[in-house]
């Protein structure tokens, strides 16, 4: 419907009314690309990265909701299990009603990897890669690059340390320096390449250098707290497999920008 009125404005009037417009965009914020040295790479390798989409806010119990009513292969009871294992949706009282201990602007988890990604295309949108996400998450609310604030390297660790945060409603906690909300403090978020840090694939113990990845080991030598954080978060998405699904594990989109 939107679309359609701003096709019709654009034809009749020849110019799309400023807040209709940034109703369109809200969803999301344009991150400037550039480049940043992951943790995963121990050879301190500089990686680029381009120019990219986000969601402003994880997606929602509301709108995966919606996105079940018209897509029945994904509802729990329908769903194949090699996509999602038994723990889909566990919350869920049936097959389009989310639990009344969950709040309809909460984010959505319990999905898989699976799930993520069939709802991110649904949408003309993907998921955003490893580096994507944390090139994004490294910004504060005034810097592109906070990772050597003190300040906010204790946000990000008070994060990690409050409980139930998966219960709290979007958008409560102020936008980032690129305008993106609950990157920190909130859920776990699925990446495509989610695995891709791992040399073996599938186990820590493979490899010296795949053991230092992970928190505990890895973290020991890490230079600033906001590295402690990342190294949990490789940790977690290294450790799972695609069609696993948890109470703290949920998503939000990233689309490329068409030049």
């Amino acid at each position: 419907m939107i679309k359609r009125l701003i096709f019709f404005l654009t034809i009749v009037i020849g110019a799309i009314p400023e807040p209709l417009m940034a109703q369109v965009q809200s969803d999301m914020k344009k991150i400037k690309g550039g480049i940043y040295v992951p943790l995963y790479g121990l050879d301190s390798s500089n990686v680029i990265v381009d120019d990219f989409y986000l969601d402003t806010y994880p997606v929602t119990n509301d709108e995966y909701r919606n996105y079940l009513l018209k897509n029945p292969s994904w509802r729990k009871t329908e769903v194949i299990q090699l996509f999602a294992d038994q723990r889909y949706l566990n919350k869920w009282v049936n097959d389009t009603t989310f639990s009344h201990s969950f709040k309809g602007q909460s984010p959505i988890t319990s999905i898989s990897w699976f799930a993520a990604k069939a709802y991110c295309k649904s949408q003309g949108k993907r998921l955003p890669s490893v580096d994507e996400w944390e090139y994004a998450a490294m910004a504060s609310e005034n810097e592109p690059n906070a990772q050597l604030d003190s300040v906010f390297q204790q946000f990000i660790i008070e994060g990690y340390e409050t409980p139930k945060t998966s219960l709290k409603e979007i958008g409560q906690s102020s936008p980032n320096y690129w305008g993106i909300h609950d990157l920190h403090a909130m859920v776990w978020e699925w990446t495509s390449d989610f695995n891709s840090v791992l040399i073996s694939g599938e186990s820590r113990k493979d490899v010296d250098t795949d053991r230092k990845l992970f928190c505990a080991g890895g973290s020991v030598n890490a230079t600033a707290l906001m590295n402690y954080a990342a190294f949990m978060r490789y940790a977690i998405r290294g450790s799972i497999k695609a069609n696993y699904c948890m109470e703290n594990m949920g998503f939000r989109c990233a689309s490329d920008i068409i030049k």
